[in-house]
């Protein structure tokens, strides 16, 4: 699980060298958690924000598709910047947008100003997801798996820690004066962390592509480009399906008149097995690759959907959230291994930023999506049964990706 060292094979410069990629992981653990509020913290705002401005549930969740679309510009955005200055200019990016943007939102005299400080918050959270992920990647070779899905681990770890405190300073304080205590949480706490963590360059950045890189496009019968199409297309379908349980699960549980702190905790649990998934995504990957490894996350969320058209009591979602979250946390960790496993590290970040555009894309439609649905039908069943359709092109997609003649098992 070492860094390669620059310097050779000296053991004394190895051992600084796999020091230095573990402190770098768990510097991108750290930020990836507490930017990763941008991705969460309007889910709980929701009802409150409806309630606030007098509107219907599909235009209150557009500060959500702002965030989302934000987000998947932004990836694009920070990881060309990471791939030709290094992680540390995003990263700082990020954090000052995050102060900027919370403080913003925190002032906004209706929902058209609220949605685009929001849009603000996803470009700067997409600086701690995607270019963290891409960076840990080229600082490890063995066990890349499980070292990019601890890096991925912090969006959902976010997801478990963020959500209840916004709810209880929601509660007690108001979602303003809470957006205003976030922004400037953000600033004080990255703002020198990535200035002292994420100085160094990776020692990989000029290497030769990985085998597995090389190979994997021969092997798949594909262009670059032609591969990574399909990606944008499977990224979108699982994440269309995604979006309902995580961004109206809050809703619904006020909808079933279970009140919305049921639902921020069901979040927070499903974030929290979600961090589980992603651990155990990165070991399964690193013995039989990431396109198999996204197959068996798409079936399983695919099964959780199926769950929560069956049953919907309070004890239930609680245990169905959990689930959910373990089905489907591994999902969009994988894109970076695959994106890894078959294609050169010096583009990687733009690649991968690409590919994680797409998922947000998803997330960003699947959020509104549902909530249209919903203002249609007034229930969340057909919002559900939607879920599955998209999940199911996702699946088809991976499934004829991993049948493609000569394909390898796993990564060299």
């Amino acid at each position: 699980m070492t860094a390669q060292a620059s310097a050779g094979p000296d053991p004394v410069s190895a051992e600084t060298a796999s020091r230095y990629a573990s402190l770098r992981l768990s510097a991108a653990l750290v930020l990836s958690t507490i930017g990763s509020v941008g991705m969460w913290s309007f889910m709980v705002t929701l009802p409150a924000v409806q309630a606030d401005f007098a509107v219907m549930r599909a235009d209150a969740s557009l500060p959500f598709t702002l965030t989302m679309t934000g987000f998947a510009l932004g990836g694009v955005l920070m990881g060309r910047l990471a791939d030709r200055f290094g992680v540390m200019i995003p990263a700082v990016c990020g954090a000052l947008g995050l102060g900027t943007g919370y403080v913003a939102a925190g002032h906004a005299a209706n929902l058209w100003q609220l949605a685009a400080a929001y849009g603000l918050i996803g470009i700067a959270s997409s600086a701690t997801f995607g270019p963290l992920m891409t960076d840990v990647s080229l600082w490890f070779t063995r066990r890349r798996g499980i070292a990019v899905a601890l890096a991925a681990s912090g969006n959902y770890l976010a997801g478990a820690v963020w959500p209840p405190l916004v709810q209880h300073f929601i509660a007690t304080a108001g979602w303003r004066p809470t957006h205003i205590g976030i922004g400037l949480i953000c600033v004080v706490t990255m703002l020198p962390l990535a200035l002292v963590a994420l100085r160094r360059k990776p020692p990989m950045r000029d290497d030769a592509p990985a085998p597995a890189a090389a190979g994997g496009q021969r092997a798949l019968g594909l262009s670059p480009n032609a591969l990574q199409a399909l990606l944008i297309v499977a990224g979108i379908a699982c994440c269309v399906a995604m979006a309902m349980p995580q961004v109206h699960i809050v809703a619904y549980c006020g909808d079933l008149g279970y009140g919305p702190a049921r639902g921020a905790e069901m979040l927070s649990l499903m974030m929290g097995f979600g961090i589980v998934s992603r651990l155990a995504s990165g070991v399964i990957a690193d013995r039989i690759g990431g396109l198999a490894t996204l197959l068996l996350g798409s079936v399983l969320q695919g099964v959780g959907l199926v769950l929560y058209l069956v049953f919907d009591s309070l004890a239930s979602l609680y245990v169905i959230s959990a689930l959910f979250g373990l089905f489907q946390g591994g999902i969009v960790a994988m894109y970076a291994i695959i994106v890894r496993e078959y294609f050169s590290p010096q583009e990687a970040g733009t690649r991968l930023g690409i590919v994680l555009m797409a998922t947000l894309f998803g997330m960003a439609l699947g959020g509104w999506m549902s909530g249209a649905i919903f203002d249609l039908s007034g229930s969340y069943r057909a919002a559900f049964a939607n879920g599955l359709l998209w999940n199911l092109v996702n699946a088809l997609i991976t499934l004829w990706l991993l049948t493609r003649p000569g394909r390898r098992l796993a990564p060299a």
